[in-house]
């Protein structure tokens, strides 16, 4: 779809977030990006890092296997099909899903869903693969109840997660249509074929039809398929709306949005000649895994990548402080906008409006890390570019969510919690500002090209 009026980078993080129905895509994509930027690895010992920290993982559906594959600081959500996903009820083929972080799980009933994610393959020459994948045409749903039968749903609506959350594949009348023989090759004979009973089988926990499926869009052998991470994601596009294109609707926005603008920002900082200097900061974007679950997974904020990184860069005590004194990191999610039917959710002057400019979070109690030094480093840094910034707190009746800031400030990094402020989190249509997402590319890129000119100007008692 063309948008001939819309802004352009907007229209870019379209195609990256259609590209990216699962974590392991939005990091793959990045890399690509990066990559074709020409990234190279270079340390400067003793050298502040300038970082934007975000996350790519989302409250989903999720379907896997019992052996689980991990690729280094990919994350990931939504519902996920179950270790034995096979099930039977009536006619019906199902699919067991569990439920990953804390979705607007009423949002995703009756929509049309596919699957995404990671596969393990027997590759050819011996030895296996993890492949990505995204099938892109519609598979499952998971119907609503007819008005009819429960007329008391508009008032009251409220579903078992277990028993009533459960996504139709087919009918059980297609399995017994398909063919119950398997080619073994060109040359050979036709023959029954039987569930391995090897411990790495999966054959006999998922539905024929299913793992049938998947080796077709991979161009495999079902009895290839060793394992699987795979989610429900919505197959209808992400677009842009409104009258003049103002709002993106899509899913993932949070957090893919902060996500892919770190990514622009920090590829982008090749062509504008931001590559620090010999007494600069060395640049960095980490994408983390497992936010909506907190974080705490080999590939999340809790993890040891940053302080790695730190100590890599620093390997010496000394080194290790000067570094961590000089650096500066920008937690990037996505925050809370004020909804026109909502509004006494919002404090009476703290009403964050979408294509309103960068939000800056602030809480007491530290459920976001900012401060007074680390909220005055934003603004300038917003300033450079001619943006604006708005204020976000929490009523003091409301519980305040939280983000990757406050775990990662642990390592004693100076941060500061940011966003950009979107209707609906976490369902599976959400809406955002389509002119915040320059507003964030020009903050991160701010941060790569003028942190430490401006930190040189800043003393802390």
């Amino acid at each position: 779809m063309l948008y001939s009026t819309a802004p352009e980078a907007a229209t870019k993080f379209l195609q990256f977030v259609n590209a990216s129905p699962t974590p392991f895509h939005a990091v793959h994509n990045a890399a690509r990006r990066l990559e074709g930027a020409g990234f190279t690895k270079k340390w400067k010992q003793g050298s502040g890092v300038s970082i934007v920290a975000t996350h790519v993982d989302s409250p989903n559906l999720r379907v896997s296997t019992q052996f689980m594959w991990s690729l280094i600081s990919l994350p990931i959500g939504a519902p996920q099909i179950r270790p034995i996903s096979k099930r039977e009820k009536e006619g019906y083929l199902q699919v067991g899903v569990e439920t990953y972080g804390g979705g607007i799980w009423h949002s995703w009933l009756d929509r049309d869903l596919s699957l995404a994610g990671r596969v393990v393959v027997a590759s050819k020459n011996s030895g296996y693969n993890s492949r990505l994948i995204k099938i892109e045409r519609p598979l499952l749903r998971i119907p609503t109840l007819a008005i009819h039968l429960d007329r008391d749903t508009n008032d009251n609506f409220k579903f078992n997660q277990e028993t009533e959350f459960v996504p139709i594949l087919g009918l059980t009348a297609s399995q017994l249509n398909e063919p119950a023989k398997a080619k073994a090759s060109d040359s050979e004979d036709v023959k029954e074929q039987q569930p391995s009973t090897d411990a790495s089988s999966i054959q006999a926990n998922h539905h024929s039809v299913l793992l049938s499926v998947i080796a077709e869009e991979l161009q495999v052998k079902a009895e290839e398929i060793h394992d699987f991470e795979l989610h429900l994601y919505d197959t209808q596009p992400s677009v842009l709306g409104g009258l003049n294109y103002e709002f993106i609707f899509s899913p993932r926005l949070d957090n893919q949005v902060s996500s892919f603008c770190a990514v622009e920002a920090i590829a982008n900082s090749v062509s504008t000649n931001a590559f620090p200097t010999l007494e600069g900061n060395v640049n960095c974007i980490a994408l983390f895994n497992h936010e909506e679950i907190g974080s705490v997974s080999s590939s999340g904020a809790e993890s040891s990548l940053i302080p790695s990184l730190l100590h890599r860069l620093s390997p010496t005590p000394a080194l290790l402080a000067q570094s961590i004194a000089k650096s500066f990191l920008i937690s990037a999610d996505m925050g809370h906008a004020i909804h026109p039917n909502y509004t006494s959710k919002h404090e009476d002057n703290h009403k964050p409006s979408m294509n309103g400019g960068i939000v800056i979070k602030t809480n007491a109690k530290q459920r976001y890390a900012s401060d007074a030094i680390g909220s005055f480093i934003v603004k300038k840094l917003v300033e450079r570019k001619g943006g604006k910034v708005q204020e976000y707190e929490v009523r003091n009746d409301m519980a305040c969510g939280s983000t990757v800031g406050p775990m990662l400030s642990k390592n004693g990094l100076r941060t500061v919690d940011v966003g950009n402020a979107m209707l609906s989190m976490h369902s599976i249509r959400e809406t955002a500002g389509s002119h915040d997402v320059q507003n964030a590319i020009d903050l991160f890129s701010s941060l790569f090209e003028g942190f430490a000119s401006l930190d040189a100007q800043l003393n802390v008692d």
